[in-house]
C-alpha cells in the first residue's frame, strides 16, 4: 500500500448519544471508532478496483466474496476527497456518498454524520391526521435556494396553518438546478443547496417549530447523466424488465441482493441520519419486481422496525391505484384522481388523462368519498383496466390536492391554477381538498396565488441538452394546441437558467391580494374542526350522490355516529336540491340558501349531529 501524506485521521467526534445520529451501512465511506476509514464498494464487474485517495497514491481494495471490495485507510477521515478508480483508468464517486461538493462528477467526501449537534433532541414526531402538507422545491422555494434560507420561511408556513414540509428530492444531480428527479447519487444531498448538516439544520429547525420533514426518494431509475453504476455493477440493472427510462433497476433477478440493500438503507439512513419524519416514494409502479417479498414490503417492514415506537409516514405515487399496499404498509397514496377530478371541474380541460374525468361529476364525487375514482374499471387513456377497491380505506390514507409539482410542471409553461380559472371557481375546488377527511397538500406559493410558472428544468450537460429540449417540445405535439413547431417553439427551454429563475417564488407578493388570509382561515378551521374528526372515521364511512353535471353531496359517518357532510355545485349556474339535514354548517363559499339551493360556484360544509338514542330528546 501506497503510504498517505494527508495528514493523520482525527477521530469520529463523540458526542453523547442524543446529540448524534449516524446511520452505519455496508458500503461507502465509514469512520471507524478508532480512527481511519474503511471504504467498500461493490463492483462485480471489475476483479481490481483502486481508490483514489487526496494526497496518497491510487491504493487498491481487497477483493472480497460476491463482488465487494474493502481497503481501510488508517489516516484518512473527514474532509477527505476520494475516487474509485476502475481497470480502463476511469475515476468514478461513491454511488454511496454522503457529499459531492464539486457535483455529481467530481470526488467524493469523507463525513462525520455525528458531527452535527441536533437541538430537538426529543423530537417525538406527529401523528398523520394532524398532516397539513406544504410541498417545496428547495431551489427555488427562495431566492437563495439553499436549505438554509428555507429556514427563514418556516414561520410563515406555521402561520398558514402547515404541519408537514415534503420536499422534493434533493439526492444529487447534475448541474446546479433540476427537479431532483434525475438524480444519480442517492445518499447525498445535492450540493447546489448546501452541505449535508445544512438539511440536518432545516430538518431541526422545522422540528423546533413543530414541523414535520418528509423527504420525496426516487427508486425506480437514475437519471440519465452521472449514472457510472453500469461501469462497475452492470448487474445493478436488468433487461428483463422495461421502464419508461430504459432497463429497470434490478430488485429480483440475479445479484440482487446488494442492489436492494441499497435502497432499503438508503430509507434507512435518511430516517436515522437525518431525523426526517417519512418519505414520498415517487412512481413505485415502476419498481419492478416480483420476487415473493417485493422492495417496498421489504423496505416498509426494516424501517418501521428500526424506527420503533416513533411515528414514520411513507406516502406512495403509484399509477396503478393498488389499495391493498394503504393500511398498515404504508400510510397513504397521493391521489391523482381527486386532483384530475377537481382540475376538470375548474378549468374544462379535456386534454390528455383528462378526458376521463370530463362530463363526469361521478368520478370526482367518488374520488372524494372512496379515495381511487378507478378502482378497476378500464381507463380509456390507458386502454387498460386501473385500481383497486378503495371505498373499505379511511380517507386519512389519501393524499388530496388541487396543485403539485407534477400537476403543475408538467404543462408546458407550468402554469397554476390561479391563472388557469376565475377566483370563484378555484376558490370552490379548492376548499373541497382543504376541508375534506384525506389529508390536504399545497404546492409551495398556492397560499397566496402565486403567478410565478413552475416549469420543468434540468441542468444537463452539453451532449443532453438538446435532447432534452426537442423531447421536451415534442411530448406536446400531439395536442392541438401544440401541433404547429411555431407554438412548440414558445415552450420554455428547460435546460435554460432563465426558465429556472423563472420558477422562483416572489415572496414579496405573499401578503398582497386575497388568497394568504383566505386558505389560513380554512386551515385553520381544519385544524379545529376536521382534524379532531379523523381519527373516528372508520373505512367505508364515505357516500356519495350527484345533482346534475356540476353538482355533487358527499357524506362521512363518523366514530359517534354523527355525519361530516358536503354539498358542492361546482357549475356555473344556480342549482336546488342539496339541502342537507339539520347541523352545524361550518364553512360556506359562494351563495348558499336554507333551502338548498347553491349558487355558481358555492358549496356547503356542516356537521350532523349524531341521531339521538330512542327516548333521548333531539336538541338539533
Amino acid at each position: 500500500m501506497a503510504a498517505r501524506t494527508a495528514r493523520k485521521a482525527t477521530p469520529a467526534m463523540t458526542l453523547p448519544p442524543h446529540q448524534a445520529r449516524h446511520h452505519d451501512m455496508p458500503f461507502g465511506a465509514t469512520l471507524l471508532p478508532d480512527g481511519g476509514v474503511r471504504f467498500r464498494l461493490w463492483a462485480p464487474g471489475h476483479a481490481e478496483i483502486l481508490l483514489a485517495l487526496d494526497g496518497a497514491e491510487p491504493m487498491p481494495l481487497q477483493a472480497l466474496p460476491g463482488g465487494w471490495h474493502e481497503l481501510t485507510v488508517e489516516d484518512a477521515g473527514p474532509g477527505d476527497r476520494y475516487r474509485f478508480l476502475l481497470p480502463d483508468g476511469q475515476a468514478v464517486p461513491d454511488p454511496a456518498s454522503r457529499h459531492q461538493p464539486d457535483g455529481v462528477h467530481g470526488a467524493s467526501e469523507v463525513m462525520d454524520p455525528a458531527a452535527y449537534r441536533w437541538q430537538e433532541t426529543g423530537w417525538p414526531g406527529r401523528p398523520w391526521h394532524e398532516a397539513v402538507i406544504y410541498e417545496l422545491h428547495i431551489g427555488s422555494f427562495t431566492a437563495a435556494g439553499t436549505f438554509r434560507a428555507a429556514i427563514d420561511r418556516l414561520d410563515h408556513l406555521v402561520r398558514l396553518g402547515v404541519t408537514a414540509l415534503e420536499i422534493m428530492p434533493v439526492a444529487a444531480f447534475p448541474g446546479t438546478r433540476g427537479w431532483g428527479y434525475d438524480g444519480v447519487l442517492p445518499y447525498s444531498p445535492a450540493a447546489c443547496y448546501g452541505q449535508p448538516d445544512d438539511f440536518k439544520a432545516l430538518i431541526d429547525a422545522a422540528h423546533a417549530r413543530g414541523l414535520m420533514v418528509l423527504l420525496d426518494v426516487v427508486y425506480n431509475h437514475f437519471g440519465p447523466e452521472g449514472n457510472y453504476l453500469p461501469l462497475y455493477a452492470p448487474g445493478f440493472f436488468t433487461d428483463a424488465h422495461k421502464t419508461p427510462w430504459g432497463d429497470a433497476i434490478n430488485v429480483d433477478g440475479p445479484d440482487a441482493g446488494p442492489v436492494r440493500e441499497f435502497f432499503i438503507h438508503n430509507a434507512l439512513y435518511w430516517i436515522d441520519e437525518f431525523n426526517l419524519d417519512g418519505l414520498r416514494l415517487d412512481a413505485v409502479h415502476a419498481i419492478r419486481d416480483e420476487s415473493p417479498r417485493h422492495l417496498l414490503d421489504e423496505l416498509a417492514g426494516r424501517l418501521r422496525a428500526a424506527a420503533g415506537p416513533r411515528p414514520v409516514h411513507l406516502i406512495l405515487e403509484n399509477e396503478e391505484n393498488e389499495a391493498r399496499r394503504l393500511g398498515h404498509v404504508f400510510t397513504a397514496q397521493w391521489n391523482d384522481d381527486l386532483h384530475h377530478g377537481l382540475h376538470v371541474a375548474v378549468t374544462g380541460e379535456d386534454a390528455g388523462y383528462y378526458a376521463d374525468y370530463q362530463g363526469d361529476i361521478a368520478k370526482l364525487a367518488r374520488a372524494l368519498a372512496e379515495g381511487f375514482a378507478f378502482q378497476g374499471e378500464v381507463m380509456a387513456y390507458r386502454g387498460s383496466p386501473r385500481g383497486e377497491p378503495s371505498a373499505h380505506l379511511p380517507p386519512s390514507r389519501f393524499v388530496s390536492f388541487l396543485q403539485n409539482h407534477d400537476q403543475v410542471g408538467n404543462r408546458a409553461f407550468g402554469d397554476r391554477i390561479h391563472a388557469l380559472a376565475p377566483e370563484q371557481a378555484v376558490r370552490a375546488t379548492a376548499c373541497l381538498y382543504l376541508l375534506c377527511p384525506q389529508i390536504p397538500l399545497l404546492f409551495m406559493g398556492e397560499e397566496w396565488g402565486a403567478t410565478s410558472p413552475f416549469p420543468f428544468f434540468c441542468d444537463l450537460g452539453p451532449d443532453l441538452k438538446d435532447a432534452v429540449r426537442e423531447g421536451r417540445r415534442q411530448e406536446f405535439a400531439r395536442f392541438l394546441a401544440f401541433q404547429d413547431a411555431a407554438a412548440r417553439a414558445r415552450i420554455p427551454d428547460p435546460t435554460a437558467e432563465a426558465t429556472f429563475l423563472s420558477a422562483k417564488l416572489d415572496w414579496a407578493a405573499a401578503e398582497q391580494g386575497p388568497w394568504l388570509g383566505w386558505y389560513s382561515a380554512l386551515l385553520a378551521l381544519r385544524r379545529q374542526e376536521i382534524i379532531p374528526l379523523l381519527p373516528g372515521i372508520p373505512g367505508g364511512a364515505g357516500q356519495y350522490r350527484t345533482l346534475g353535471d356540476h353538482g355533487l353531496m358527499v357524506e362521512w359517518r363518523l366514530g359517534d355516529g354523527g355525519v361530516l357532510a358536503l354539498a358542492a355545485n361546482l357549475g356555473p349556474e344556480t342549482r336546488a336540491g342539496f339541502a342537507l339535514p339539520p347541523g352545524r354548517e361550518i364553512w360556506v363559499e359562494g351563495a348558499v340558501s336554507d333551502t338548498g339551493t347553491l349558487g355558481p360556484w358555492s358549496v356547503r360544509w356542516a356537521i350532523i349531529p349524531p341521531a339521538p338514542a330512542e327516548g333521548e330528546p333531539n336538541h338539533g
